[in-house]
């Protein structure tokens, strides 16, 4: 359908929500686009966040998906500050926290997800940070100056990633990680090893099983004022002195509003391949959308950027009848010091890993490695190795078999490693 005289309403005004308005005008759209977001901010790229963001790098106007001028020009009635409270499918009506409310056609829900809060005692203390929006990230940049210490609680990407800026700012930063590795949730043993390694040569302390216990703070009282973060205590009695405390152990998606409204929920908003929801004039994308993946037949929910702008696109494709394009493959980055790490597919079924390191690697800041099942090429972690990952992901989209002495031969180049895989 064209849209003429139809509206999409389109909840949540992050990464997902902006690329599928975008996306229904680019597929002939025509009638009324409303997007409508909880945050002050038009729509914005969170990666950089935690990267040049943070590190002063770029400033707020870099973050914009587009110019903000641009949503005009598109006819898209973008309401910053407008959050959704309610869902009525029958009358096919949202409701919003100013009382106002919008009569939908279609409705997509990118509502996206929200911090996994630490549950100990004082981690509701003034400087207990966490690093999800512009907001936190400009409450953070305080703590992130020459002579502060900082108790980073959680060694995956986000944490990792702050800690090598903090480290960059002057700042001494304590990784805290509960389980025995790093990233250990999304990453093989081998890359977890090198990144310890990595954040250890540079200084950065680092607590491998530290389940933490409490916030140490001190003040307040009856003389009032703001109690002052002095330490984190482990379970193991320990305590280790910090100015400010910042939590990263994951994200919750946000399908309170869909399972409110009697909408199928799991681990996210279930939708099928077109991301549709159970209800079919309803769509979810983005972090909050749970969807079978095209290569590993399981339903997931992916926390990632290309998983956003990819279900939104075939969110906008379905909307308006157009043909759906075609599914990317997965992938993740990030930035840490001297190191772009990035990944293609999906780990876990692997059964073979294969690495791939130049003779003159001497600095330890090139290498990829190749995760195969049966053969077929499933995943692959490239760091500093651009070529590596496009030809991984073009074999993953393939489900090829490469040879793995050529893969893990650096005098092959790798585009002739995927020729050869791709000619069988």
């Amino acid at each position: 359908m064209s849209g003429e005289d139809q509206t999409v309403i389109i909840i949540g005004a992050g990464q997902a929500g902006g690329q599928c308005a975008a996306s229904l005008r680019r597929n002939g759209w025509t009638g009324r686009i409303i997007l409508a977001g909880s945050e002050p901010h038009p729509p914005y790229q969170r990666p950089p966040l935690s990267k040049a963001y943070l590190s002063g790098e770029i400033g707020e106007d870099r973050l914009w998906l587009q110019p903000p001028e641009t949503w005009d020009a598109q006819n898209v009635e973008l309401r910053t500050s407008a959050t959704a409270t309610s869902l009525n499918r029958e009358a096919r009506t949202v409701s919003f926290d100013d009382g106002s409310s919008e009569t939908y056609d279609a409705l997509v829900i990118a509502t996206g997800s929200r911090v996994r809060t630490l549950p100990v005692p004082g981690a509701d203390q003034d400087g207990v940070r966490y690093l999800r929006t512009i907001a936190d990230v400009d409450h953070l940049k305080g703590d992130f100056i020459p002579g502060k210490r900082i108790a980073i609680i959680g060694g995956g990407y986000i944490g990792l990633e702050a800690a090598s800026v903090a480290k960059k700012l002057g700042a001494e930063p304590i990784v805290l990680e509960a389980m025995d590795r790093l990233l250990a949730r999304v990453a093989v043993p081998e890359l977890s090893q090198f990144y310890l390694d990595t954040h250890r040569d540079h200084g950065v302390t680092v607590e491998l099983g530290a389940q933490v216990a409490e916030i140490i703070t001190k003040g307040g009282g009856l003389l009032g004022g703001k109690k002052k973060i002095t330490g984190v205590k482990l379970a193991d009695g320990r305590t280790l002195a910090c100015d400010s405390v910042l939590v990263g152990i994951g994200i919750l998606p946000n399908q309170e509003l869909a399972a409110e409204a009697g909408l199928a929920t799991g681990n996210g908003i279930e939708v099928d391949s077109q991301c549709r929801t159970s209800d079919p004039a309803i769509y979810a994308i983005g972090d909050c959308a749970e969807q079978e993946n095209w290569l590993t037949g399981t339903r997931l929910r992916l926390e990632s950027v290309p998983n956003a702008l990819d279900q939104a696109k075939h969110a906008a494709a379905a909307i308006c009848g157009s043909p759906a394009p075609k599914p990317e493959v997965p992938w993740f980055w990030s930035d840490q010091y001297h190191l772009k790490l990035q990944t293609a597919g999906l780990i876990g079924t692997q059964d073979t890993t294969i690495q791939r390191r130049p003779a003159d690697n001497t600095e330890l800041g090139h290498f990829s490695l190749f995760h195969l099942k049966d053969g077929v090429i499933i995943a692959a972690d490239c760091v500093n190795d651009a070529h590596g990952f496009m030809a991984a992901k073009m074999m993953i989209a393939q489900r090829a078999s490469p040879n793995p002495d050529d893969l893990a031969n650096p005098e092959i180049s790798m585009k002739d490693v995927m020729k050869a895989a791709l000619a069988k």
